[in-house]
């Protein structure tokens, strides 16, 4: 499957988790890439070298960027 993504900012529900640019746990990041497939968020950060995983009820906000 072929997720679309999107450049976001993003901020979880208090006690989820993402890994932030510098490689430690946080629950907001100003910029990262993300996509959605069924009830889960993908995100990207940018440096990280992974994609974090979390359900779409983590999510307390995305903010996309216009295109």
């Amino acid at each position: 499957m072929n997720l679309t993504w999107r450049t976001a900012s993003v901020e979880l529900v208090e006690g989820y988790r993402m890994t932030g640019p510098d490689g430690a746990p946080t629950g907001r990041v100003e910029e990262a890439r993300v996509a959605f497939e069924g009830g889960f968020a993908h995100i990207e950060v940018p440096g990280t070298g992974h994609i974090d995983v979390v359900s779409a009820p983590a999510v307390r906000l995305i903010t996309y960027r216009p295109a």
